[in-house]
């Protein structure tokens, strides 16, 4: 009986003993996480102010309206570069988003059988292959076939990367929308392209169009692809069966050139992109989160 009367009077200060020392472990973790965040941010930050350093000082309105100069001329701009990577871009969207959006429904709806088995792991697969490769796979297909560079390898090779982005983002989008609402709608007869189209997708929209965001922001940036297929071109272009002129081949030309104008139009055009990439994951992110906001209100 003394015994457990003892260890009820030593219980309060054991559990604050134990309480206090929680607290100190909670805040050293803390800051160790801290620490360990802004490790992973300062090289982004320090990449953004080293190019914004370097880049904003060719920025002027005739940098965004006029084509580039040849070597030795001052001025000119990238306005071919910007028409030509929208361009690009734009047929890389036309290309992998229905084919994501459509393997995405399948995938969701007939997860197990042998098909469905197969996307997926075609997509884990195809999601890790350097986007190099997917240039030289564009290069095979298209430009050796039509016997010249073009806007339409260079879309290619942009969708060929896009895919596995938009589709597992897309099938992720639709696991979180409740099933009783596909049942729902299959219940009272609908026919499943019918259900996809009018419950499923519009349930799943804000985070399907974060997924495609995303894939947009992903591919705008690629260089080496178009190396093999786009190729580049010094004059204002848009038509799909000819060279085109793009932001990441315009940095990698005006880079390694020896002349320095062309270096400081290579740190300008870089800036551009970093800002046009950088926008696109900031819609991204505000659509998700406006998304999750919008979920929880209900």
């Amino acid at each position: 009986m003394q015994s457990t009367v003892s260890l009820l009077r030593l219980a309060p200060r054991d559990t604050a003993r134990n309480y206090r020392t929680r607290r100190i472990v909670n805040r050293v973790m803390l800051v160790l996480c801290g620490l360990a965040a802004l490790i992973a941010i300062l090289p982004l930050l320090w990449i953004l102010t080293y190019v914004l350093q370097r880049g904003v000082r060719v920025l002027t309105p005739e940098f965004f309206t006029h084509l580039p100069t040849p070597v030795g001329v001052p001025g000119g701009g990238i306005v071919n570069a910007i028409v030509g990577s929208a361009i690009v871009v734009g047929v890389a969207c036309l290309i992998a988003i229905p084919v994501s959006l459509t393997a995405a429904f399948y995938v969701y709806a007939r997860p197990n059988t042998t098909l469905g088995i197969l996307i997926r792991f075609s997509t884990d697969v195809l999601s890790g292959v350097p986007s190099i490769i997917m240039g030289i796979f564009a290069y095979t297909v298209i430009v050796l076939t039509q016997g010249h560079f073009s806007a339409l390898s260079g879309g290619f090779a942009l969708a060929v990367i896009m895919t596995p982005i938009v589709l597992r983002t897309t099938e992720e989008m639709l696991k979180l929308v409740p099933k009783t609402l596909r049942e729902g709608s299959l219940g009272l007869g609908a026919p499943d392209w019918r259900t996809s189209l009018q419950v499923l997708l519009p349930a799943a929209f804000a985070g399907v169009l974060t997924g495609i965001m995303l894939g947009i922001a992903r591919v705008a940036g690629e260089a080496a692809p178009m190396l093999f297929t786009a190729f580049g071109n010094p004059f204002f272009s848009t038509a799909l069966d000819q060279p085109i002129a793009t932001l990441p081949h315009q940095i990698y030309v005006y880079a390694i050139s020896p002349y320095a104008d062309w270096q400081d139009k290579a740190w300008g055009t870089a800036l551009v992109l970093i800002v046009l990439v950088l926008g696109l994951e900031l819609i991204a992110r505000g659509v998700a989160a406006w998304q999750h906001r919008k979920l929880h209100a209900r």
